[in-house]
């Protein structure tokens, strides 16, 4: 059986700053659970990553993180808000 992805287009929604602000929120939460799930599994930091050791250089505070590993949690988050949007439900603060 072949797979093939059909996301929903997303392109023509656009965020307000408030909802910008909250994708920095998410992607710091994401990370966050990213990291404690890691940690339950038996996960520590390293300088490279290595499945078999359980080392990842990721286990820091998502300040640290470098940008382009920053740049994927945004991008989960502004898909998780943008796909709410798009299926008709409000953010409000």
């Amino acid at each position: 059986m072949k797979y093939e992805p059909h996301p929903i287009d997303l392109n023509e929604i656009d965020l307000n700053i408030e909802l910008e602000e909250l994708i920095e929120v998410i992607a710091k939460n994401i990370h966050e659970t990213w990291s404690f799930n890691r940690m339950k599994e038996g996960w520590t930091y390293g300088e490279k990553r290595d499945d078999l050791k359980k080392t990842t250089p990721c286990l820091v505070p998502y300040e640290e993180l470098p940008e382009i590993e920053k740049e994927y949690d945004r991008n989960t988050a502004r898909t998780t808000i943008v796909t709410i949007l798009k299926n008709g439900y409000k953010i409000k603060k």
